[in-house]
């Protein structure tokens, strides 16, 4: 029996852009792991009937070979969301102009290969700066999903960069990935950014209320490396938690949730490469099949609409640039 709804989103990150994020120059051949990915992620949600967003990066969008993957997602019925073109985690960085360019070339890609215009977005890394909210609103967006409150983001981002290959700059240039300190006071529950005037709903990555710690599926999945049991009972206890607070859960998945190491093996760095797609992809459909259980499960687009409808959301002013 339903008790609520929840959303479930997809960041489709390629394999070369976590090596762009990582300081691997051998990125800029694009190396995919699309064609195994797609295919494999397209035929879990059929299986469970199930409809989520895909949020694309424009710049796979347009390359010619991917085309046909990417609209293969749109004709399964998914929602198409714009996940910027380079995806650069350091989009916070951006000037306006830049960004109105940045998004309109994702657009465009996005949906000539898709045949769909994105109405939602995330940053890469979870980037996000005033700026950003501001082009969005001016471009039309029904919602932004880039805040991630997470008390652990300078944790997973010091990790992150110890088994980098980065300089010192280009560390400077990704301090905020994974979102900063005061990410972590933002509101765990949707609300309303005023952006000069233009109403601009924000839909967060849900983390566990009140204590601000992930649940996403990648967190779940590198818990189980240590105990299953563990990894079950933290996502049971997260959803207790929403449950509690009145939160609707919007999950996040990734592509690397549905790949083992055999997959992408230049990927070996990132946590939880180290299992097999079989080891994954159980755990996945545990979490997925009961949050099921207990939630109708919609679209980032679905959840946007049926919270505006509700109009009990709150406003906040866009913070300082």
């Amino acid at each position: 029996m339903s008790s609520g709804i929840a959303s479930l989103s997809l960041d489709l990150d390629d394999q070369w852009s976590y090596m762009k994020t990582h300081g691997d120059a051998a990125w800029q051949a694009f190396p995919s792991y699309l064609p195994v990915a797609i295919p494999r992620i397209l035929a879990f949600l059929r299986q469970r009937r199930l409809s989520i967003t895909f949020f694309i990066v424009g710049q796979d969008a347009a390359l010619g070979h991917n085309r046909a993957l990417l609209r293969s997602l749109a004709d399964a019925g998914h929602e198409i969301g714009n996940h910027s073109f380079h995806h650069e985690p350091w989009l916070h960085l951006y000037s306006e102009a830049d960004l109105q360019a940045e998004l309109e070339r994702a657009e465009q890609a996005i949906e000539a290969a898709t045949g769909v215009r994105p109405l939602g977005f995330r940053g890469p890394g979870f980037s996000l700066s005033p700026a950003t909210l501001r082009v969005l609103a001016s471009r039309g967006y029904l919602y932004d999903a880039s805040v991630f409150p997470n008390l652990l983001n300078p944790l997973a981002r010091a990790y992150f960069f110890a088994r980098s290959k980065l300089s010192a700059e280009e560390k400077e240039r990704r301090k905020a990935l994974f979102g900063t300190w005061s990410d972590a006071l933002k509101p765990v529950k949707p609300y309303l950014w005023d952006a000069d005037g233009r109403p601009l709903l924000e839909i967060p990555v849900t983390t566990m209320p009140l204590f601000k710690v992930p649940i996403h599926l990648s967190y779940i999945i590198y818990l189980s490396k240590f105990s299953m049991f563990l990894a079950r009972r933290y996502f049971r206890l997260a959803l207790l938690m929403c449950r509690l607070t009145g939160t609707q859960p919007s999950i996040l998945l990734h592509p690397l949730d549905f790949l083992g190491a055999a997959d992408a093996p230049a990927l070996h760095f990132f946590p939880g490469m180290d299992l097999t797609a079989e080891h994954k992809m159980a755990l996945v459909a545990e979490v997925i099949d009961g949050l099921a259980e207990h939630h109708e499960l919609l679209t980032m687009g679905q959840h946007a609409n049926r919270l505006l409808e509700a109009a009990t959301l709150r406003t906040t002013l866009l913070p300082q640039q």
